[in-house]
């Protein structure tokens, strides 16, 4: 291998000083900087990020220029962005999911506090930024991912025995609201509904051939009953996303659905606070309906970060009721870079976590020792 110029090792010496505004990391200590390839005055780097974030090259590149800029020789500085998710370890040391890379339940301590709004949106969110990303609804006895994804109609099956999850808006998703009659209820005891997600999770072909899903995101149920237990302890998860609305109600689920996940040894995110405040459209006026702080406070007691507060707006739900959620319907709108926001940091959170290596280790076979 040549060694490196002077102006190489100055520029990598330039980059240890810009922070990843995520992860805190320089791009060089963390192993994102790819190449360095110097041709007269001008510098150009290959940087690989470890978490979605299309929306933010343009900023992260801005401040690389003005690093650099600052060395003698350099006049033009070029940057080329890649996303690159790692495979991170799964609860437990479970088996990976084959096509999935990350698994990432969203949860919630009780109904009504819009957690697959949150889910979905979030989902989009990773995709809009540059990840492969599938969705898992749960919720067997209340799916509401096919409505607010615009999806209806069985999966094809190629073999009679897998599934191939229908797409729409650029999100593969699997839910059992696909596969029964149409308003039909699901009337399973706990171990039917447990069967009924372990055959959507494994017999299901996420991603494509050769191109594994980044995230695969788990619409878990309302609640932390049986099946959530057997959800927890049957899916490789890699980690979790509680959602709450401020109300102490809410906050007091919450905080089991957070120890739930703690106990199975599934790492939590961070929290999402959801109907925070509410902005009267005609004058403009704020009222904190559910209470004010409640998930910062539940953030700050449990020692999870607060992902964001999400406002209480009329159009998230009509958007989600239509089969366009935010992400799809105004992509580019306030309430969208909120999600953005969150997914951005809950992924930069997951890409410092330990890896998964056990595809790496060399198989050791033992044989009996010829007489």
């Amino acid at each position: 291998m040549n060694a490196a110029s002077p102006l190489e090792t100055a520029v990598q010496d330039a980059l240890r000083t810009v922070p990843d505004p995520l992860t805190g990391q320089d791009w060089v200590s963390g192993r994102q900087l790819k190449r360095v390839a110097v041709d007269g005055s001008k510098v150009t780097l290959d940087i690989a990020l470890g978490y979605p974030a299309r929306s933010q090259w343009p900023a992260y590149t801005e401040a690389i220029r003005q690093a650099l800029n600052a060395l003698p020789g350099v006049d033009q500085v070029e940057v080329n962005w890649s996303t690159a998710v790692q495979t991170h370890a799964a609860s437990r040391g479970q088996a990976l999911l084959p096509g999935v890379r990350n698994i990432i339940a969203v949860g919630s301590g009780k109904g009504g506090v819009g957690k697959s709004t949150t889910a979905v949106n979030l989902a989009l969110a990773l995709a809009a930024e540059g990840a492969r990303v599938g969705m898992l609804d749960a919720d067997i006895y209340g799916p509401s991912q096919p409505l607010m994804l615009g999806l209806s109609g069985k999966p094809d099956s190629p073999d009679g025995k897998t599934i191939t999850p229908p797409v729409n808006h650029g999100l593969q998703m699997m839910s059992i609201g696909l596969l029964v009659q149409d308003k039909a209820p699901t009337i399973w005891r706990g171990p039917m509904a447990s069967q009924a997600f372990d055959q959507l999770l494994r017999l299901s072909n996420w991603g494509e051939p050769n191109r594994p899903l980044d995230y695969l995101i788990v619409d878990m149920p309302p609640g932390t009953g049986d099946i959530h237990l057997s959800i927890s302890q049957r899916a490789p998860l890699t980690a979790a996303v509680i959602v709450t609305t401020p109300q102490d109600i809410a906050l007091l689920d919450a905080r089991k659905g957070l120890q739930m996940f703690e106990k199975v040894s599934v790492p939590v995110l961070g929290i999402v606070e959801n109907m925070a405040v509410f902005c009267c459209p005609n004058c403009g006026h704020e009222e904190h309906i559910f209470g004010q702080d409640g998930g910062k406070r539940m953030a700050e007691e449990c020692g999870v970060p607060l992902l964001g507060s999400m406002p209480l707006t009329l159009g998230i739900r009509e958007q989600a009721d239509s089969g366009r959620p935010t992400l799809v319907a105004e992509p580019d709108g306030r309430i969208a870079g909120l999600y953005k926001a969150m997914a951005r940091q809950l992924a930069a959170s997951l890409s410092l976590r330990p890896k998964d290596y056990s595809a790496k280790m060399p198989a050791v076979a033992v044989q009996q020792p010829a007489n």
